[in-house]
């Protein structure tokens, strides 16, 4: 299971995509609601997220594609659909160790954690490609 907001979908997202779903057989992605991904990201997505949602799938890659808890609740995300692995893009929060001492509060600690590698984040990081102004097209 991975989440995030995918924004622009991009290769440094389909890397990522691809090196969660060697992790297992089975890929869920958890694409992050509108009012949240403003609120962690101080700004407001450009795509919505139902067009998030589409482009996501459009990868081909993961095998089930759902929108974020309305109530912003991971845990409860988590514990309904039981990933064994849940992959962190290489810089996203939370740590390693506080999401283990998270899950472990939820009692889900048999839930395996891994951070994956980085696709070329000097090109492929929509930040830096939302604020060069060049947008993905997806």
């Amino acid at each position: 299971m991975v989440f995030g907001t995918f924004d622009t979908v991009h290769k440094g997202h389909e890397s990522f995509f691809k090196q969660a779903k060697n992790l297992g057989d089975y890929l869920i992605i958890v694409v992050a609601r509108d009012d949240y991904a403003k609120r962690a990201k101080k700004y407001s997505p450009v795509n919505s997220e139902k067009i998030r949602v589409r482009n996501v799938r459009k990868s081909m890659l993961p095998n089930k594609v759902i929108l974020g808890s309305k109530t912003h609740n991971f845990y409860r995300t988590i514990r309904t659909h039981k990933p064994e692995t849940i992959a962190l893009g290489y810089d996203q929060k939370p740590t390693i160790i506080e999401l283990k001492k998270q899950l472990r509060k939820h009692r889900l600690s048999e839930i395996k954690i891994v951070r994956m590698r980085a696709f070329k984040p000097k090109i492929y990081k929509t930040s830096l490609i939302l604020n060069k102004g060049k947008r993905v097209l997806n």
